[in-house]
């Protein structure tokens, strides 16, 4: 048997933290030489970080990275018998390429560059590099000055190619690589490579994880072989959280597997693999044998070095296969912000976290999160993590030689909560938000905040001789919603206040971070206040979905240990933004004109299936077929559209959000989508039209779409340039037209997030 024991690693790193990128790459391979592994393969980018977006753009970065990887290989002991697979940006011909570099006994075996480049959703990867076009070409790389002082070598292979060891050879793709239909590890397998590495800057989104591990087994299960996967975990410095997952894979098994979500910034993965099984299932394949002896050849880079071990004894075991461990969704939304706002919390100097706490779904499940960061927190201290315990005190304020006595404690110290209500409030939330501030151990304040809103709506009444009314006692609905908006944006005002004072009031040091609630279908449908309580510092929710987010609370209850969020949950949607009367309860899904299942499926629509107006509509006809008619679907399309439209532009100012879905309407980074639309989408509602009048006359249903129109009232909200196209009632309502039942969601206070009228955005004229 030929044995190798090999290593894979997930790491902590943080854009442009060369210092503490270097300590985690070397504590990395001393721990692979500590477990006696011959081969280590780091995350990509590893050296400069993967998030450095267009510090990749600047000499000093690739200047850094070499300079990095100078300090690796001058410590002779450190690459001594052991292959390190360490990934950095490197230029050839004064084109920059995302490379992997392969070196032993302090030299540089092989650059490898990237041959496919992420470049869809959160990814820009072409913005700063290039893929390597040249297939199966190898060119000599000049190496710099500072790797030559070091070394006394000059250059090194670049290109595609493998490395042929004096017992196995080893190729690379890197992580876009594996999603591509034509994936590098397929020709390499073919040319009889064994071992295939994959350095990874992989983000974590909601039950993606089943994806990547069924790509890497069904390679290695296809074409057999051994798969290392390394990965980036934690906050690189944005929206994305890296969520490790380091594996080894072979033959199609899981041998090894890493943490998915770790407060650890440096985790091992190590196993012993089977040289001779991979020779074995791939000989026993005849089709493969077929394919193979007519694969072109990989160009290869002789290694005078053996990666297996001699066999003297049976003291070395190939590693046996396990099952795969795979977190349920609603562990995910847990624990995958959870770690973010730890890392987020650790690197930005701040003191801890303050939200506004309404005691509705949002905001709790908001609070359940930083919850349990607290809980991971305390775990890794408790398992021994001397990094965290030092982190822990210097946000935490602890002196030195104490060390948090619970979870609860320690939110006590970084977790404030506030509960801030107006005559619409209710005791109900007030009381539930108190309840599950204190299940957490959040410091918590509850404070009225009339006496504002009044002096605002007085100082109004002394400039223009007119008072604003709530529409149930008589006034507009530009009254309506300007009472309801000013509340959010007071509420926004104090939180911030709060953030930079409280420490102060308990004779702390620093500041605290704003945290938001506002989860991604009301980001989608712009059910939110620009510059409310959904203008803070950082959102962990603010990429869920607000049924995961339901079925989180249900679960939290449970596991978190804080039987408050199932109360929450229960709780019925109302925003208390206006006044409760007999007749008359305000309701989330009543106030949207839609209910937040449909809600998440036009966003799916929208951005994954990349569905425009007619398409969406053409979907739905199929899936809501014998329950709504052509006309009704139509209705709910075009209502959609315009209100996504007309409150596109707050995804301008959304607040930085933990991305977890791939339908997010984050403006900044995922979606590039204008936002000024003619909102009457004129060409597009007009097909629509045909398609219904159509459908009418074989069918004998009515022949026009029915929809929401914005009443004559709210044409002052819109800019110029949307009022031209914006569909006037002239019975001066706003039907919630297209909403299906309403359902039992969130009853979410306003100190979370405001909430505009339905089509219209809040202070829409942008100022």
């Amino acid at each position: 048997m030929r044995l190798a024991k090999v290593s894979t690693c997930n790491l902590n790193q943080w854009a442009m933290d060369f210092d503490g990128n270097l300590a985690r790459v070397v504590a990395s391979i001393r721990q692979a030489k500590a477990a006696g592994a011959v081969y280590r393969v780091g995350p990509e980018l590893e050296l400069t970080g993967y998030g450095c977006e267009d510090h990749f753009l600047e000499d000093d970065t690739l200047q850094h990275a070499w300079e990095m990887l100078g300090e690796i290989l001058g410590d002779e002991s450190l690459t001594r018998d052991i292959v390190c697979d360490i990934g950095l940006p490197v230029e050839y011909g004064n084109v920059r390429y995302n490379c992997r570099a392969f070196v032993l006994n302090s030299r540089i075996l092989m650059v490898r560059p990237k041959l496919y480049l992420a470049n869809d959703g959160n990814y820009r990867e072409t913005r700063w590099f290039a893929g390597w076009k040249h297939a199966g070409r190898v060119v000599d790389l000049k190496l710099p000055d500072v790797i030559t002082r070091k070394t006394g070598q000059k250059t090194a292979p670049f290109g595609d190619a493998a490395l042929s060891f004096n017992d196995t050879m080893l190729g690379s793709e890197t992580c876009e690589e594996l999603f591509t239909p034509n994936a590098a590890h397929i020709p390499l397998a073919l040319n009889g490579v064994e071992i295939i590495s994959n350095g990874s800057g992989s983000h974590h989104e909601l039950r993606k994880l089943n994806t990547r591990l069924d790509l890497i087994r069904s390679a290695t299960r296809k074409a057999g072989g051994i798969y290392l996967y390394a990965n980036q975990q934690g906050c690189d410095g944005g929206r994305l959280y890296y969520d490790g997952c380091a594996c080894i894979v072979v033959n199609g098994d899981v041998v090894a597997q890493g943490s998915q979500f770790s407060l650890k910034d440096v985790e091992l993965v190590t196993a012993v693999v089977d040289l001779d099984a991979v020779a074995s299932y791939r000989g026993a394949i005849s089709s493969m044998r077929e394919q193979a002896s007519l694969e072109p050849r990989v160009p290869l880079v002789s290694v005078d070095f053996r990666l297996s071990a001699a066999m003297d004894g049976l003291d070395l075991y190939p590693s046996l296969p396990i099952q795969p461990r795979l977190h349920r969704p609603e562990e995910e939304i847990a624990n995958g912000p959870a770690c973010w706002l730890w890392d987020y919390l650790v690197r930005s100097g701040a003191g801890g976290y303050l939200l506004p706490l309404s005691g509705g779904a949002d905001s709790s499940s908001t609070a359940a999160i930083t919850g349990n960061m607290c809980q991971l927190v305390i775990k890794e201290i408790e398992a021994g993590n001397a990094d965290v315990l030092a982190a822990a005190r210097r946000v935490g304020h602890y002196p030195e030689d104490e060390t948090p006595k619970d979870a609860k404690e320690l939110a006590g110290r970084l977790f404030y909560t506030v509960y801030m209500g107006t005559e619409n409030s209710s005791a109900a939330t007030k009381k539930r938000a108190a309840k599950l501030a204190a299940e957490i151990g959040a410091t918590h304040h509850a404070v009225v905040i009339d006496t504002v809103v009044s002096a605002l709506t007085t100082l109004f009444q002394v400039m223009t001789g007119k008072r604003p009314r709530y529409k149930v006692d008589g006034g507009s609905v530009t009254e309506n919603l300007a009472l309801q908006n000013i509340q959010a944006r007071l509420r926004m005002v104090l939180a911030f206040l709060l953030a930079q004072l409280l420490p102060w009031v308990y004779s702390r040091p620093g500041f605290l971070l704003v945290l938001g609630s506002a989860n991604v279908d009301e980001g989608l449908r712009g059910y939110l206040t620009k510059y409310d309580c959904s203008s803070a510092d950082v959102n962990p929710i603010g990429g869920i979905s607000k049924q995961d987010l339901r079925r989180f609370l249900q679960w939290g209850a449970v596991h978190l240990g804080y039987p408050a969020l199932a109360e929450v949950e229960a709780a019925p949607p109302t925003a208390e933004l206006e006044p409760i009367r007999e007749n008359y309860v305000q309701t989330d899904e009543a106030d949207m004109g839609m209910t937040y299942e449909e809600l998440s499926l036009y966003g799916r629509l929208r951005k994954i299936y990349r569905c425009g107006p007619v398409s969406m509509f053409q979907h739905l006809c199929h899936r809501w077929q014998g329950k709504l008619s052509p006309a009704e679907v139509a209705g709910k399309v075009k209502d959609f559209f315009r209100f996504y439209s007309i409150n596109r532009h707050k995804m301008t100012t959304l607040t930085p959000s933990y991305h977890a879905e791939n339908y997010s309407p984050e403006d900044n980074r995922f979606d590039l989508r204008q936002f000024l639309y003619n909102v009457r989408w004129p060409w597009q509602f007009r097909k629509i039209d045909e398609l219904v009048a159509r459908s009418a006359a074989a069918s004998g249903g009515p022949a026009t779409a029915q929809h929401t129109a914005l009443p004559p009232s709210l044409l002052g909200e819109l800019t110029n340039a949307e009022r031209a196209g914006v569909d006037v009632d002239s019975a001066g309502g706003v039907p919630a037209a297209g909403a299906g039942p309403p359902q039992t969601v969130e009853a979410v206070h306003p100190s979370r997030a405001a909430r505009s009228h339905p089509g219209v955005a809040s202070n829409h004229s942008r100022n």
